[in-house]
């Protein structure tokens, strides 16, 4: 199973291929990889102690950050990614970064964004579209209409445990207008807005 894997300068984590939504773009829906990965699609969720015996294969020193991210939301994986975030920062003294798709409080039925204090140093969301119709049928939620509301209020609620929130949209998915409705959401709740490239 590939549970670490680089891309870039980061070391990233794969805990589980869970997830609440089904996006139509998703690129676990054309390929099994990423990057320089191998498969992402795990046999089964890795332990703790699974997870922790990985970092013995990579030489820390060349990684600039840590980010929580694979084939699956990485809060579906919480009770493993609290603490591998809590030995990266007491071991390697790593900036730790969640990439998710806002889900977290609707999966759990509470907020978990407090447990991110001191542990996560960058909240990354998909933000997708300015537009909650939209985002539902771009990323088919299990939870339904509310879910672009709910990923809003995860983002606000993370700004007051985490140095940094970014929600994210991809460069030509979207119109101008469309982008500048984003960035008009990001300064309402005080967070970062960011345009990334389309990897496909």
């Amino acid at each position: 199973m590939e549970i670490l894997y680089k891309v870039h300068n980061g070391l990233y984590a794969n805990l589980t291929n869970k997830c609440p939504c089904a996006c139509t773009f998703c690129l676990r829906q054309t390929t099994d990889h990423v990057g320089e990965s191998g498969r992402l699609w795990l046999e089964r969720e890795p332990s703790l102690e699974e997870v922790i015996a990985e970092f013995d294969k990579f030489d820390m020193d060349q990684f600039e950050e840590f980010v929580f991210c694979g084939f699956g939301e990485p809060t579906e994986a919480l009770p493993v990614l609290l603490p591998v975030a809590d030995y990266v920062k007491k071991t390697f003294g790593k900036k730790i970064r969640i990439n998710t798709n806002g889900m977290g409080n609707l999966i759990w039925q509470r907020d978990i964004t407090p447990e991110f204090e001191g542990r996560i140093d960058t909240v990354s969301i998909s933000l997708n579209t300015p537009d909650a119709k939209r985002y539902q049928e771009l990323v088919k939620s299990k939870f339904g209409d509310g879910s672009f509301d709910a990923m809003l209020d995860f983002a606000k609620r993370c700004t007051e445990h985490v140095s940094q929130v970014i929600l994210s949209t991809v460069d030509t998915t979207i119109t101008h207008e469309e982008e500048a409705r984003c960035r008009q959401i990001c300064e309402e709740i005080g967070v970062t807005y960011r345009i990334r490239p389309w990897e496909g």
